[in-house]
């Protein structure tokens, strides 16, 4: 169920609470598998666009490194540790959703759901480029969580900051 509150708070108002505890799991997708054979020597053109996207592995390994980011972010949000999970959000999430917003929507928004039973990530996606953002690296990661009373899927979409780091910059339920 997506939510229908807009402006800078839909982030906010999607999030509810619940304690810590999460049980985190790799998708089927993110299993270490064995190593492909190595691939043919490429044209030009298909080498110039080989380097535009990262190679198989370099995207794995970025979804995987967002994937642990985001759960990490979701673990502050269960632990109704606010303040910090905005701390730690991306720069453009911060400057989108303000402080006092966000530690007065949050708690109303998660309080519905219960406690956090388990979360299992079920899909990470690298982009280059989304819909009303700056173009950047982002993975978007979906978490199939059970709370005391409610299952739902949880978005985590995360950027790749000029630090190295992956950090939140959305987040939904649905």
């Amino acid at each position: 169920m997506k939510s229908s509150i807009s402006g800078p708070l839909v982030l906010a108002a999607a999030l509810f609470t619940a304690t810590a505890g999460a049980q985190m799991k790799l998708p089927r997708s993110m299993q270490p598998s064995q190593p492909a054979a190595p691939a043919p020597a490429a044209s030009a053109p298909a080498a110039a666009a080989a380097q535009a996207a990262p190679a198989p592995d370099a995207k794995a390994g970025k979804e995987a490194a967002a994937q642990l980011a985001a759960g990490g972010w979701l673990i502050l949000l269960d632990r109704g540790d606010w303040g910090r999970a905005w701390e730690t959000a991306s720069g453009v999430f911060r400057s989108s959703v303000p402080l006092p917003a966000w530690i007065d929507g949050v708690p109303k928004a998660r309080e519905p759901f219960g406690n956090v039973v388990e979360r299992n990530p079920i899909e990470a996606v690298y982009k280059t480029a989304l819909a009303g953002r700056p173009p950047g690296e982002y993975v978007t990661v979906i978490f199939e969580t059970q709370f005391a009373n409610k299952k739902v899927e949880e978005v985590v979409t995360t950027v790749l900051e000029p630090d190295g780091k992956w950090r939140a910059t959305g987040y939904s339920t649905r």
